[in-house]
């Protein structure tokens, strides 16, 4: 049986890497992953947030299925996942990283967020796995039994953080906990003038997230070896997320001066939904927000050098790979769980933006012996596990919403769905002056994109004439058949979403 790698970074867009399309940041390892793989132009998101994309690229199911539609409840406790069906087919598991599939005790929602989906009774503190406090005395070793996954072993918080079991790590490699922990308010080497959430960590290189996710991937490589049965690795670096913060010479890699701004950061927002007008002039936002143009040169020049420190260690689980003799007998995976707005149209971070900056991510699936290849057919976050699944010859599970992507491996030009649907939900906890809409829902076709918000405004976009979304026709009465056809076309979509996966074995069995 072949072995599985799948790597994710955090909040990265599609273009922000070089086999993407950007000619500044350095990925030779990703590119050259790309080159040999198949790499996909157009894979969309299921939720443009963290916690509600990362569960559904675990389940290959939406949000509205799955039940986290916001990053303030942890994923159910029995909910199936593909990696449950590869432990279930004989697989070590092993996820090494960010996971975020639980919440995190502090986090910044009020009275800890909402409750989660359900929960199992007979497992005490089922959720929380991931509670950063847990990890402060130092007696806690990797979790066993994680969604499937044998053994975790988490990152928790962004940027300079040094939580969960990367803090104890770290600690015993020389870490001193006492300078903060890396958060934005501890010791700095070196700040941005103009936006507190880009700074250089005052800790040494080998400290930082990045390093620890690379070394203990490493690591598991070199010491599967020694066993027969095949393993799917998660391989999850929290970064390139907010707050920018790479460590050491990574910080200072490239030029602020020398990045160049998006074509449309100057563009009016006029045509914009009345939220998104609102959050244009209010650039004190908390969350997404307004971005002023030295912030976004800064921000984009440390987020830079933290994707180059994620390539360099991509380059180094490779290499561990091809020197263990373990590269021709594994599949590898890339993705991200969503990107970031960066300065397209003047905004910065995600939530409530359906912008492709947040809902377009890198893709890449190399198989062992196979040419590379490039398709423009549309994929979804929800179709990586079912890929994986169908790659290794194991059956899924009853409920999922993704489809398989290997006949894009085979042929470029085949088309295995005609939309993506995206779904975003944002609780109103009143973390941000401007109002986002609760709830959007996103079609995105191969030529245009349509979202329709709870407030009753929308945006439409032709994507065949429009790439980069900057001429919104939801209002205009010449866009009237498009809008007609897309508005079709999002409710068959939404019809054809919906879930009854969740009705017990029983129920299924009764006679009608």
């Amino acid at each position: 049986m072949t072995n599985v790698l799948f790597i994710c970074t955090d909040q990265h867009r599609a273009d922000h890497v070089g086999f993407g399309g950007n000619e500044v940041v350095r990925t030779p390892n990703l590119d050259a992953l790309a080159a040999r793989g198949t790499s996909f132009d157009r894979t969309y998101v299921a939720n443009p947030v963290c916690m509600p994309n990362r569960s559904s690229i675990l389940t290959g199911r939406l949000p509205s299925a799955h039940g986290v539609v916001f990053n303030d409840r942890s994923l159910d406790w029995g909910t199936n996942t593909f990696v449950r069906r590869l432990s279930d087919a004989g697989y070590q598991t092993r996820h090494i990283g960010k996971a975020h599939i639980q919440i995190h005790a502090g986090h910044f929602f009020p009275d800890g967020g909402g409750a989660p989906v359900g929960w199992d009774a007979g497992r005490p503190n089922w959720d929380g796995l991931e509670d950063t406090a847990r990890y402060l005395n130092g007696d806690v070793g990797p979790v066993e039994d994680f969604y499937g996954f044998d053994q975790a072993e988490f990152c928790l918080g962004h940027g300079a953080a040094v939580g969960g079991h990367h803090r104890l790590w770290a600690i015993e490699r020389g870490f001193d906990p006492s300078n903060g922990g890396g958060g934005p308010q501890g010791p700095a080497s070196a700040r941005s003038e103009h936006w507190w959430q880009v700074f250089k960590p005052a800790y040494q290189e080998g400290f930082h997230s990045t390093e620890f996710v690379t070394s203990r991937s490493v690591d598991f490589i070199e010491s599967a070896v020694e066993d027969t049965t095949p393993w799917f690795l998660f391989a999850s670096y929290p970064d390139p997320h907010h707050p920018f913060t790479p460590p050491g010479d990574w910080f200072d890699r490239h030029n602020p001066a020398d990045m160049t701004v998006p074509d449309s950061f100057h563009d009016p927002v006029d045509h914009l939904p009345g939220f998104l007008r609102t959050m244009s002039a209010d650039a004190g936002a908390r969350g997404p927000m307004r971005i002023g143009e030295a912030a976004l040169r800064d921000a984009m020049a440390a987020q830079y050098g933290s994707i180059e420190m994620i390539d360099d260690g991509v380059g180094r689980i490779l290499r561990a790979l091809e020197s263990s003799g373990q590269l021709d007998d594994t599949i590898v995976v890339f993705t991200a769980d969503h990107g970031d707005m960066f300065g397209d149209h003047g905004f910065m971070l995600k939530g409530g933006f359906v912008f492709e900056g947040t809902t377009r991510v890198p893709l890449v699936i190399a198989r062992p012996g196979v040419q590379g290849s490039q398709t423009s057919s549309l994929a979804s976050s929800l179709d990586i596990g079912s890929t994986i699944l169908d790659l290794v010859g194991v059956d899924s599970f009853t409920g999922v919403q993704g489809v398989s992507l290997v006949p894009l491996l085979d042929d470029v030009d085949e088309v295995v769905r005609d939309h993506v649907l995206i779904e975003e939900d944002v609780p109103d906890y009143g973390l941000w002056s401007n109002a986002v809409p609760e709830h959007s829902r996103t079609i995105v076709t191969a030529d245009a994109r349509m979202t329709r918000y709870s407030t009753g405004e929308g945006e439409l976009y032709d994507l065949a004439t429009d790439r980069g979304e900057r001429s919104n026709l939801f209002d205009e009465t010449a866009a009237d058949d498009l809008r007609h056809d897309m508005t079709d076309r999002l409710v068959q979509a939404l019809v054809g979403a919906a879930d009854y996966a969740r009705l017990s074995t029983e129920s299924r069995d009764t006679e009608f």
